[in-house]
């Protein structure tokens, strides 16, 4: 786990210089019970959606939806056709109804990657995908955010499928935690044959789930011993 701004790497993962700004705070969304809560990560990302010039007509998917928070950004931002993409049916509820109380065009659709890459390519596609370290098989109540004993289940095949869910000139913004390697998700969108660097970073205090889970990820040599900060990035991939 990185607590201190690491120098970027020279090349294309250097071509865009790290944001380092205090986490802005969210608008207001409805939120049925079980549904991911949004809170730091999410609000990094949608920051992060401001920087980007969203082309006429564009098709955007917001993958991992939870309420929908991203995909209504990317609606408010003018995105043609948003597809909001996640497995609980609660969540695409969440979704409907922060869609409906905004006048926002939001197609909630329950799904994972794979159906995802069915409805591709996409001008646009944001990702707050589960990347929580954790000791014990992922369950349905954790999965928004369990992802394994090292955080990189569903980080590893979203890296790798990133040339295939874009289409030519697209761009993806995936938030994740330091904790889960930052330069694996660097590499495998650069094998992929993407520009990729780190645009957002921000630090903050473990919440609850990490909290109880310090003594796994010390052993584990996730965090320092003692270490109760993680660090929250956004990468940014252009194909």
């Amino acid at each position: 786990m990185t607590t201190s701004a690491e120098p970027v790497r020279p090349g294309p993962l250097a071509a865009r210089p790290v944001v380092h700004r205090p986490v802005p705070a969210l608008p207001r969304l409805l939120r049925l019970p079980g549904v991911y809560r949004p809170q730091e990560d999410t609000a990094l990302l949608a920051s992060a959606i401001g920087d980007l010039a969203i082309p006429d007509g564009a098709r955007a998917l917001d993958l991992c939806t939870g309420t929908g928070a991203q995909a209504v950004t990317l609606a408010a931002r003018g995105a043609e056709t948003v597809l909001a993409v996640d497995l609980s049916r609660r969540a695409l509820a969440s979704v409907r109804l922060n869609a409906l109380s905004r006048g926002l065009r939001i197609h909630p659709c329950r799904g994972d990657l794979a159906t995802a890459v069915r409805q591709g390519p996409f001008d646009v596609v944001v990702a707050n995908p589960p990347y929580v370290p954790c000791p014990a098989p992922t369950v349905r109540a954790t999965r928004g955010w369990d992802a394994g004993g090292d955080g990189r289940a569903v980080l590893d095949p979203l890296c790798t499928a990133a040339d295939t869910l874009l289409r030519p000139g697209g761009t993806m913004l995936i938030v994740h935690s330091a904790l889960s390697d930052v330069d694996r998700s660097l590499t495998l969108l650069a094998t992929r044959g993407l520009r990729a660097s780190v645009v957002r970073r921000a630090r903050i205090p473990f919440g609850p789930v990490l909290s109880g889970r310090t003594e796994f990820l010390e052993a584990a040599g996730l965090i320092e011993p003692g270490q109760r900060v993680e660090e929250l990035v956004v990468l940014r991939a252009d194909r």
